[in-house]
């Protein structure tokens, strides 16, 4: 039966994650790491916003590209925050997820046999969906020693004629670590001179623990008719569930996103933008309480962990830790399978998000003070015992 199966479907692994909430889900007093999304629940008033939409009727399709509303609250966040500016008109599209924003965006730009950067450790989907739209992936190791930063040189290398993107994810999934504006203004001017183009997943852009650190690449000189930005409410907003991501990219590269949309899902669904909107009228005081609160978190994992020998840097965005296991003689997926069955404590081995991530494990600082506390305490007598 295999001859009916795409053979793209085919070659793609399974994710690397899936298996260890598959074996967590099976046990019993299990402390979660792994789990990549807020703890929080959604802000009572964008639930509200939702549901008072759906006591006034508002339950049709929208436009494609999503509720002019939320276009235009989108493009005055982008501007206010962020410093770049986008046409709610014809520049910003509203998706089901980031996810999809990634799928549609890759999608609507390869060719077959397009070779597409992708920065590593990553998060697992991007060389799945380059692949599935019938491009190459070509992974930029980054290690510890250079705190998971991409290097000049090692982009320079990987250019070649069939290069068409890069893949940007800052503040990085799985390592927390993010790139200055210094350092993409670096990385700006090789693209521009290799004329390439660049999907930036800033998922994560609202969780950065140091003032004014983070930098959009798209607001970096000659980089913004170049650049598709993929955004979303599911990290700032605790919003995971309700789906909803955004595009803001130049005319010319939404068009043909518009187009794979409209044969795909039609619109993001009404009610959760509705709730959107509210998300980006009234929701930065939320924004401020959780990052206030994943700092002081994330303080305490990283302390614990470099205490325990388990090193590693001081994530400056999203809420991962990424330390070092090399020292216990145990691959990623060894010790993240050992802990789990012996201590109960669920960690990502490094190796889900490419080769460059082994020798790590994930960590994910989404969950509360008091399984944090208990969750390095398994994890202190699980490396004594070792």
């Amino acid at each position: 039966m295999k001859s009916y199966l795409s053979s793209r479907t085919e070659q793609i692994k399974p994710s690397g994650i899936r298996r260890f909430f598959d074996l967590a889900n099976s046990l019993e007093g299990v402390i979660s790491l792994g789990v990549g999304e807020p703890d929080f629940i959604t802000p009572w008033s964008i639930c509200h916003a939702s549901i008072q939409s759906i006591e006034r009727g508002y339950t049709t399709n929208t436009e494609i590209e999503g509720l002019i509303e939320l276009r235009k609250e989108i493009s005055y966040y982008m501007g206010n925050r962020f410093q770049v500016s986008y046409s709610p008109d014809t520049e910003i599209i509203v998706t089901v997820g980031g996810s999809q924003a990634l799928d549609s965006s890759l999608r609507a730009i390869i060719n077959s046999g397009d070779e597409v950067m992708i920065v590593e450790p990553s998060y697992v989907a991007y060389e799945a969906l380059v692949a599935m739209a019938g491009g190459k992936p070509v992974p930029i190791v980054t290690t510890f020693e250079n705190e998971f930063k991409p290097q000049p040189e090692q982009i320079i290398q990987s250019i070649s004629s069939r290069t068409k993107a890069i893949i940007l994810c800052f503040p990085n999934n799985p390592t927390g670590s993010l790139l200055k504006k210094q350092e993409l203004e670096a990385l700006a001017e090789i693209i521009v001179k290799h004329d390439l183009l660049v999907i930036t997943d800033e998922i994560y852009a609202e969780l950065t623990y140091e003032e004014d650190t983070f930098c959009s690449i798209a607001s970096i000189e000659g980089m913004r008719d170049r650049t598709i930005l993929v955004s979303g409410f599911s990290k700032a907003f605790a919003m995971t569930g309700w789906r909803l991501g955004y595009i803001c990219a130049p005319e010319w590269l939404t068009q043909p996103i518009v187009k794979v949309l409209q044969h795909a899902t039609i619109s993001a669904p009404s009610i959760t933008q509705y709730g959107a909107i509210e998300a980006l009228r009234n929701g930065q005081r939320y924004i401020i309480e959780m990052r206030n609160s994943y700092r002081e978190r994330r303080n305490f994992l990283v302390n614990q962990l470099n205490k325990m020998g388990l090193h590693c840097h001081l994530p400056e965005g999203a809420f991962y830790v990424f330390p070092s296991v090399r020292q216990t003689g145990l691959t990623s997926e060894q010790f993240a399978e050992k802990l789990l069955i012996q201590h109960k404590v669920a960690v990502v081995p490094g190796s889900a998000f490419g080769n460059s991530g082994e020798g790590h494990i994930r960590c994910s600082y989404a969950t509360s003070m008091e399984k944090l506390h208990e969750a390095m305490e398994r994890m202190g007598q699980f490396l004594e015992n070792l």
